[in-house]
């Protein structure tokens, strides 16, 4: 099993069988809207501003038993916001399975910087059948008063660019930065049985016509 969340794979336990998955998240966007802090928040239950800089890329690990046959370990990756590390963002996207784009809410420069990362997400990284990979947008640091952002400007571009859903997110407060993780990891958990269904056909449609049948793409390409 490499580290960077490739595969999953089930093991056997006195009880019957068990899957464990590995799934390789990105969280992603400007310097200073609270990646780090949310990352660590999620993984670790606490908080912290005084977070040092990210240099280049870090990762946290968060497990889950998501059902009574699953579990399923998240890896995070924290991807630095400066622009002078944005050539390297490649190496870091590959085998991604799903991203936040964070910005702060309070700072609307961080939320017109969204498309740039967006755009440099979707060129580099797609699920293996060439769909885009799940996207929540988070806008932190909702616990400061005064935000900049107007929640329908943030609503009207998420539909304009097929991002399925965004949450007011604090890292301080704690403020559903469980409830984005879990709907994104329910989104993969999703594409994953869809994966496995489509799979399951070509099998059964190769023993009975002699030959295997080309897969067709889900239907997250549309």
């Amino acid at each position: 099993m490499n580290h960077e969340g490739k595969r999953d794979w089930t093991i056997t336990n006195g009880n019957g069988t068990t899957r464990e998955m590995l799934f390789k998240f990105l969280v992603i966007g400007d310097y200073g809207v609270g990646k780090t802090a949310i990352v660590r928040r999620y993984t670790e239950g606490k908080f912290s501003s005084n977070y040092k800089i990210t240099i280049g890329a870090d990762f946290a690990i968060k497990s889950l038993q998501w059902d009574g046959n699953t579990k399923i370990n998240l890896q995070l990756w924290d991807i630095a916001g400066h622009e002078r590390f944005g050539y390297m963002t490649r190496v870091y996207y590959k085998y991604a399975v799903a991203a936040a784009i964070v910005f702060d809410v309070s700072r609307l420069a961080t939320f017109q910087s969204i498309p740039k990362w967006l755009n440099d997400l979707r060129e580099k990284v797609t699920l293996h059948d060439g769909c885009p990979i799940p996207i929540v947008l988070l806008a932190n640091k909702c616990d400061i008063h005064g935000t900049s952002v107007p929640h329908d400007l943030i609503t009207k571009f998420c539909k304009e660019n097929g991002i399925a859903a965004w949450f007011l997110t604090s890292a301080k407060e704690n403020v559903n930065i469980e409830d984005s993780m879990t709907y994104l990891v329910q989104k993969v958990v999703n594409l994953k049985a869809q994966e496995a269904h489509n799979d399951s056909i070509i099998l059964r449609d190769s023993g009975r016509h002699g030959n295997t049948l080309s897969k067709e793409k889900s239907s997250c390409c549309g």
